[in-house]
């Protein structure tokens, strides 16, 4: 299986084409990002994907922007993915996240309008799969699990740091069997989050060791599960950003580190990670 490495451009407002070869530099493949809010933008980075051969992962984000309009109805959410898919089809998306809904819907309404949205992606023929997020759907493993028991088919973008941040706690007690989700993850968003934050100050930091322990090896079984599925190349996007998520110095908001070295320090120990386990994998297939 093969491993492909992303650039979120999450907080990068430049041309594509100046991030992605910054990407290509650092040793990632391609892009991810929101698709453009209009289709003359969405057919300008379509432009620089093409000359730059470059693959692509569109972000569908739906009912407002990360924190959705709290009035807005699944008929609104499911209004903007089409309009989002069909800007999409422009760029030649890998597939489609769909970053959507609202943590507030129970978890019948997040069926009804995954369920939904799946006929969306499907009648424009594009794969998708739905991000664990805080504020959207998915917003917790609990309410995932009994969304997966209604709906077998579906796929996930896994971002397991928002459920750390939810449930207080690294999710590694034997009691917290996250099988069923991991089974159904397709993409990787990698970022370490931790007991009280979505994103430690760095990854590697020996205070948050603990949380990249945990992170490591959901995004391990992940890798297992896929190759088991048959996954010829497995996706991930390390996705530290802004908004909040970088921490800063008080008075001053002058951040502690620099997103973009965080986001290569990620891919480089990740893709690192990710060949220790292809071959532990293979080891075990030798000694079996």
């Amino acid at each position: 299986m093969d491993f492909e490495l992303f650039r979120t451009l999450w907080g990068d407002s430049r041309r594509w084409d100046i991030p992605l070869a910054e990407a290509r530099a650092a040793g990632f493949d391609g892009l991810e990002a929101r698709i453009p809010p209009t289709l003359t933008a969405a057919q300008e980075c379509a432009a620089i994907l093409r000359d730059e051969d470059a693959p692509y992962i569109a972000i569908a984000m739906t009912g407002g922007g990360v924190i959705p309009n709290q009035s807005a109805s699944i008929q609104n959410h499911l209004d903007d993915l089409r309009g989002a898919v069909d800007r999409a089809l422009h760029m030649n998306p890998r597939f489609v996240t769909v970053l959507g809904g609202n943590d507030r819907w129970p978890a019948s309404k997040q069926v009804d309008f995954i369920a939904h949205a799946q006929e969306v992606c499907r009648s424009a023929d594009v794969l998708c799969c739905f991000e664990t997020h805080r504020s959207r759907i998915l917003a917790t493993p609990w309410v995932t699990l009994d969304v997966i028991a209604q709906l077998p088919d579906v796929l996930f973008t896994a971002d397991i740091s928002h459920w750390v941040v939810c449930c207080e706690r690294l999710l590694d007690d034997p009691a917290d069997d996250l099988s069923a989700f991991i089974e159904r993850v397709h993409h990787i968003q990698a970022r370490v989050g931790y007991d009280q934050g979505p994103q430690a100050p760095h990854p590697g930091a020996p205070e948050y060791a603990a949380a990249l322990r945990f992170h490591q090896s959901i995004w391990q079984q992940i890798w297992q599960s896929q190759l088991a599925r048959g996954y010829a190349t497995t996706t991930m996007t390390p996705e530290c950003g802004p908004d909040g998520y970088l921490h800063t110095l008080p008075f001053t908001n002058v951040p502690v580190a620099d997103l973009w070295s965080l986001n290569i320090w990620t891919g480089q120990t990740e893709r690192q990670h990710f060949q220790h386990a292809m071959a532990d994998c293979g080891s075990k297939k030798e000694l079996g």
